[in-house]
């Protein structure tokens, strides 16, 4: 049975577009909202449409539809993406402990629970999931301290490495839980993005290569991603796009966001509407994988995060939001929509107002940001009121 729905001819197309324009409108009318971009393209290529409001910097360049913008966590599809690549080549093993990989106890101590070490049970299945009950790096407050993301955006600009990032979670923080058991009915899950960094350096131990370097020869080149890139990286040189655009500014508050090596240290691209699209439109087909069928690897499991229980929660995805291994599902309870039902989409949504989604039910990709390290939540209320005006 196809469960796909049409957007129903050109008129229904005029009116998505008119819909879209106007909630975008009101975002950028709203305090601390300076720009916002939507990407939205059918499955077949029939309707295709990019449309962005506001100005890209302070100097009044106008957001416009090739504008780079940074996307946050939504980088966690392509890491998921290199690991399963991986995989498939049998380089590695979903299921091993993560500590085969990194020789010489160079991770001894990064999760002890009460006493209990636990390091040598986490996975490449735990990070993927969010399932290893590390702490997150950026976020997580140390006890009487400051989060270091509260640190990056107060103090002067610092490159943070690895090491780094192992010492913040090995010495000033906590671990949560236990490695989730995942041949349990239930999978306890909380989102920590030193999962992916870890997952990051595991990716370039095994290929020896940076993940520059990965991504460039196992996604960008494939999918002839010309504008997608790290900043600081040798696209990234004279602070332009390839393409010839500059990135839009990231705004925390009301304040431009301008620390170059906080951002080369969270390890994230930036990217436009279009070469998002076309990146998760690859990887939803399996078009990124040997065998097409493994992107249902990432769909074939969802566990639920729970409500929050702690400050750094707040700013974290947590209910009702699912996720399967590196990938999120987002749908409304009822309870939320009792007069009309809206239909789940998959992808990813960064903190700063990121999101890159795809709706099966419509057959439709979606891509954007609002590029304000405040507005974690806004991809979540600006998607599903989008289609609800679909339904």
């Amino acid at each position: 049975m196809n469960t796909k729905q049409n957007l129903k001819g050109p008129f229904a197309e005029e009116r998505l577009v008119e819909h879209a324009t106007k909630l975008l409108r009101n975002l950028v009318s709203t305090r601390g909202i300076h720009h916002a971009i939507l990407g939205m393209e059918k499955g077949d290529g029939s309707f295709r449409q990019v449309v962005a409001v506001g100005e890209a910097s302070p100097d009044g360049t106008p957001m416009e539809e090739d504008t780079p913008y940074f996307i946050a966590s939504v980088t966690k599809l392509y890491i998921a993406t290199t690991v399963l690549q991986l995989s498939e080549h049998n380089a590695l093993d979903l299921d091993a402990p993560i500590s085969n990989y990194f020789p010489g106890g160079s991770l001894k101590g990064l999760h002890v629970l009460d006493g209990v070490e636990y390091t040598d049970q986490i996975t490449p299945r735990h990070l993927l999931a969010h399932a290893s009950g590390l702490p997150d790096w950026l976020e997580d407050r140390p006890r009487g301290g400051k989060s270091l993301l509260e640190t990056m955006l107060h103090d002067e600009d610092r490159y943070y490495s690895f090491e780094d990032l192992l010492m913040q979670v090995r010495e000033r923080l906590v671990p949560l839980f236990p490695p989730a058991q995942f041949d349990r009915k239930k999978v306890r899950i909380r989102y920590s993005d030193t999962n992916f960094q870890l997952l990051i350096a595991l990716v370039e131990r095994i290929r020896n290569q940076s993940i520059d370097e990965i991504f460039e020869e196992s996604i960008f080149r494939p999918l002839k991603l010309k504008q997608t890139f790290f900043p600081g990286s040798l696209k990234d040189q004279t602070q332009e796009g390839p393409g010839g655009s500059r990135p839009a500014v990231l705004w925390a508050g009301d304040t431009v966001f301008t620390k170059i090596g906080v951002l080369r240290a969270v390890r994230d691209l930036y990217s436009t509407a279009e070469d998002g699209i076309v990146f998760l439109r690859a990887l939803v087909r399996g078009e990124l994988f040997k065998k097409p069928e493994t992107f249902r690897w990432m769909t074939e499991r969802w566990n639920r995060f729970g409500f929050p229980t702690r400050v750094a929660d707040l700013r974290l995805p947590g209910y009702p939001i699912e996720y399967g291994l590196g990938v999120m599902r987002f749908e409304l309870p009822r309870l939320f929509t009792p007069f009309k039902r809206i239909p789940p989409v998959i992808g990813h949504t960064g903190s700063t107002g990121s999101w890159l989604f795809y709706c099966p039910e419509f057959d439709l990709y979606l891509s954007g940001t609002v590029d304000q390290i405040t507005a974690g939540a806004v991809p979540f209320r600006l998607i599903a009121r989008l289609l609800h005006a679909l339904g």
